[in-house]
């Protein structure tokens, strides 16, 4: 828990301060003065008297009581120096910035659980160990640098890694971005992101916090507390980006079912940003850029006029917000070509040339706020070649910035030639973008982001007894057929007539009932089509005996599936628990398109309505799904309905540990469970 001590002491010790700063203990403690800290600072270092103009305590023995320490000492002192603050000198907040702990070896993880277990027992706060530290507007307490002043308005800012968030604020600053805040978690012994977001919307007061929040996280730890205080975030009026490292999952485990190899941890990840509205980002220049994004007024449609005095960026930045998916709609205005000089163009983008003044740069800027209805936001490009001052126009964005209901975004490429300037436009409270590509990429990205999902529970009856009953009395690992059956009928999901047979006696006999054409699938193989442990279009009692003969003797086999042959197209339903998120349900093109193109779309239980119906809507096939070149279409309804009824189904038997139906033959009529496959973990 944070507490009130962390975010504003009134007194300071630095343990382990020192008179080089070049040292973290030495630079810690100037950053401090440097910050002009307003309370009480003290100084703990056994080998000198007086530390960077400081008098110097020999030990914390000696120290007077104190709000917050920051430990620059080696970690095996770090447990009885921090009982001797925490029950001595009611010191309630802590910094630990050495190394040596849980990140080291197994000793250091004991020495990092004796320093919390002290912090804990006395309600204390712990940011660390191994970290940079922190800032805010109170203090500086990082050992690190850049420190930027700080701003009440600009963005909160915690990082899984103290190195990269240095990096990240080097790449914002030039850009105008400001902060208010900086927690580097480091080993998140006590406090890790997740909490410090939890703080961030507890204390959040729309229109006085911070309004911008940004993430980088190396281990998503707490899930469902991050869900919870993002959401709430984003929902009070916040922005969240977030980059997660590590999304590769180089060497993933070999997975048994489709669901499995795709639903990776990092799908888990990506389901909770959507469902939480954090927006997603890859890289340090691109979280730059969102959080620059987030500081102007927002994009509330997809339409946007492009002004420029250069041809090029244009182009490029026209091609970029068209890719991903916002238009660049065509205007007409003969009153405002009057205004520019000739060969100028408004079509759109609107092109006033590289002798464009400030005045018809603002007549342009005008024109699209109060005469082009189909207008959304503007993208303002203007550098230049280093013949003249350009301060009247960037003089005139600042104004047109302030005073305009639409978004102005300021595309400022010319970072040497007229940097002055660009350093004059920061300084009036504005953040710019250097490259439109990068813009327009982080444009589309923030746009396309949904809004927070606020799920409400669907009203789909299941049989919760039985299938209560059939998980209860099944084994561990993959379920037999009969059982999947009874699963399936209880949550009222719509499966295809079948018959298991182990007999060649009985074969002819259940195709026959079934009603040929007919398929048949090995029972117990998992990739049956790789094997030869799938028939098609079985027609004759001749034929179903014949396979049934050759199927039965493939490795593993312990029975013959047989179902009647369905038309329609192919869709897939699975679901995966991933371990800290819960289940995640995936939905998409079934067959061969899962395999190879992987177009599926995840959301975390329990789904709603709504949610479905995007994660439905959203999938590049489709079109497909709503019927193309004169196939019929899949009855969404009902396939909506079968991916709730899955997510109810998971609901009632959280040990169902993956689960696939591939396929789902949908059609204009029905959508049918073909082929399922579900596995047990209790």
């Amino acid at each position: 828990m944070i507490n009130n001590k962390l975010i504003k002491p009134n007194s300071i010790v630095v343990v382990g301060g020192s008179n080089d700063i070049r040292k973290p203990g030495g630079k810690i403690l100037k950053n401090l003065t440097d910050g002009k800290f307003a309370g009480d600072l003290y100084v703990v270092n056994p080998k000198e008297n007086e530390v960077q103009g400081l008098p110097c305590y020999k030990s914390v023995d000696e120290l007077p009581h104190t709000d917050m320490a920051i430990l620059a000492i080696a970690a095996k002192y770090c447990p009885q120096t921090v009982e001797i603050l925490a029950r001595q000198k009611e010191t309630r907040a802590f910094i630990i910035i050495s190394a040596g702990f849980s990140e080291e070896n197994e000793a250091g993880a004991k020495l990092e659980k004796e320093v919390v277990d002290i912090i804990d027992s006395v309600g204390g706060s712990l940011i660390g160990p191994n970290c940079v530290g922190m800032f805010n507007t109170h203090h500086n307490g990082v050992f690190t640098t850049p420190i930027p002043k700080t701003d009440p308005k600009g963005v909160d800012f915690i990082s899984g890694s103290g190195a990269t968030a240095v990096f990240i604020m080097e790449a914002g600053i030039p850009m105008g971005l400001t902060f208010n805040s900086l927690y580097s978690v480091g080993n998140s012994a006590q406090l890790g992101v997740e909490d410090i977001v939890e703080y961030l919307d507890e204390t959040y007061v729309h229109g006085e916090s911070s309004p911008v929040k940004l993430l980088y996280i190396e281990s998503v730890n707490k899930p469902q507390k991050l869900l919870k205080h993002s959401r709430s975030l984003i929902q009070k009026g916040a922005k969240i980006a977030a980059v997660k490292a590590g999304s590769s999952e180089a060497g993933s485990r070999a997975a048994s079912s489709h669901t499995g190899a795709m639903a990776s941890p990092d799908v888990a990840v990506d389901t909770l940003f959507k469902n939480a509205g954090i927006v997603r980002c890859y890289g340090r220049e691109e979280l730059a850029t969102v959080a620059c994004i987030f500081m102007h007024k927002e994009l509330k449609g997809k339409n946007i006029a492009i002004i420029t005095h250069a041809g090029g960026p244009a182009v490029m930045l026209t091609d970029t917000l068209s890719n991903g998916g916002l238009e660049i709609p065509h205007l007409e205005s003969a009153e405002l070509l009057e205004k520019l000089f000739p060969g100028s163009s408004v079509a759109n983008p609107i092109d006033f040339l590289a002798t464009g003044t400030a005045q018809q740069l603002g007549d342009i800027i005008d024109h699209c706020e109060h005469k082009f209805d189909n207008i959304d936001g503007m993208a303002v490009v203007f550098g230049s070649p280093g013949l003249f001052p350009v301060y009247d126009v960037y003089d005139l964005l600042h104004e047109k910035m302030h005073t305009c209901k639409k978004p102005i975004f300021p595309i400022l490429p010319s970072i040497i030639n007229v940097k002055d300037e660009i350093q004059h436009f920061i300084a009036k409270g504005n953040t710019f973008f250097p490259d439109e590509v990068v813009f327009g990429n982080a444009l589309t990205k923030v746009f396309n982001t949904p809004k927070p999902l606020v799920k409400e529970p669907d009203n789909f009856k299941i049989d919760t007894s039985t299938i209560r009953k059939v998980i209860n009395n099944a084994n561990e690992g993959y379920i037999s057929p009969e059982e999947i059956q009874q699963l399936l009928d209880a949550a009222g999901i719509d499966r295809a007539g079948e018959a298991v047979v182990t007999d060649v006696e009985e074969v002819a006999n259940a195709a026959g009932k079934l009603g040929y054409p007919v398929a048949m699938k090995v029972v117990g193989p998992v990739h049956k089509s790789d094997i030869g442990g799938v028939s098609l279009n079985v027609d004759s009692d001749e034929k179903a005996i014949q396979e049934f003969k050759r199927m039965i003797n493939i490795p593993e086999t312990t029975a013959i599936l047989i179902q009647p042959m369905l038309s329609g197209h192919e869709l897939f339903v699975g679901a995966k628990k991933e371990p800290k998120f819960g289940h995640m349900v995936l939905c998409g093109l079934g067959g061969i398109f899962i395999e190879v193109f992987k177009d599926v779309n995840s959301g975390l239980v329990p789904l709603d309505e709504s949610e479905v119906e995007t994660m439905i809507k959203t999938l590049k096939g489709y079109k497909i799904i709503q019927g193309i070149r004169g196939r019929e279409p899949v009855n969404e309804e009902k396939f909506k309905e079968t991916v709730l009824r899955l997510s109810a189904l998971i609901m009632a038997a959280p040990e169902i540990a993956e689960m696939d139906l591939n396929p789902l033959m949908g059609s204009k009529d029905r959508v049918v469970a073909v082929d399922a496959r579900i596995r047990i973990e209790k």
